[in-house]
């Protein structure tokens, strides 16, 4: 088990929690890590992109000029390629992007981009961003820069907010801050870890997070 202090609104710092090490402390597979991320980038893609061919350009199908005796090349239509307004030439048809990958190879890399995270100490745990029932977007951001301030970073760099899905208020209080990133923690994926500097998550999302991940893991 791992030790990581939970951050308290106030600031304060008391309270540790333990993080197991099957999903925190688990091997960094750079390959599978790299694989997974590009499927995620490639299934974004629509692959809706489409070019027209000579036959499917409007015009063109009268033979410009005769085939013999002016002293140029042949041509048979103005919409070849060769012409500004032809079809284009083995051009972009709609495709899909997507690249098979199994569950266990997605959490198995989840589990690796948060585990060099925490080795790097760039993995941290806050009770909560407010400490009312009204969204606080200033209270909000004092403690998150607080929370990234203490584990070395800099403001101003991207940072994953990690939300139980009840979380509304924190929602509210961060969702137009720049350079901050929210999920919540059922949609937590490798690229986002990979793409912050800093992951943080709140109590409540963490447990939540923890439950799931052992339960589907068996251990």
């Amino acid at each position: 088990m791992t030790e990581v202090s939970v951050i308290s609104p106030t600031g304060e710092s008391g309270k540790t929690i333990n993080l197991p090490e099957q999903i925190f402390a688990a091997k960094v597979n750079v390959p599978l890590i790299h694989q997974v991320v590009v499927a995620q980038q490639a299934a974004a893609r629509q692959g809706t992109h489409s070019a027209k061919t000579r036959g499917e350009v409007r015009g063109g199908g009268k033979k410009p000029y005769r085939q013999k005796g002016t002293g140029r090349a042949r041509q048979g239509s103005l919409r070849a390629p060769q012409y500004a307004g032809g079809g284009a030439s083995h051009g972009p048809v709609p495709r899909s992007y997507v690249q098979r990958t199994p569950k266990k190879m997605k959490a198995a890399a989840l589990r690796g981009a948060l585990s060099d995270r925490l080795s790097h100490g760039r993995v941290l745990v806050v009770s909560g961003f407010t400490s009312g029932d009204v969204p606080k977007t200033k209270d909000a951001v004092t403690v998150l820069t607080g929370a990234v301030s203490s584990a070395g970073g800099s403001p101003g760099r991207p940072v994953l907010v990690v939300l139980h899905r009840d979380d509304e208020i924190t929602w509210k209080s961060l969702r137009n801050v720049p350079n901050v990133h929210m999920l919540v923690e059922g949609q937590l994926n490798t690229y986002d870890v990979l793409a912050s500097d800093h992951v943080v998550f709140t109590e409540q999302a963490l447990e939540a997070f923890v439950a799931r991940s052992v339960k589907e893991t068996g251990k």
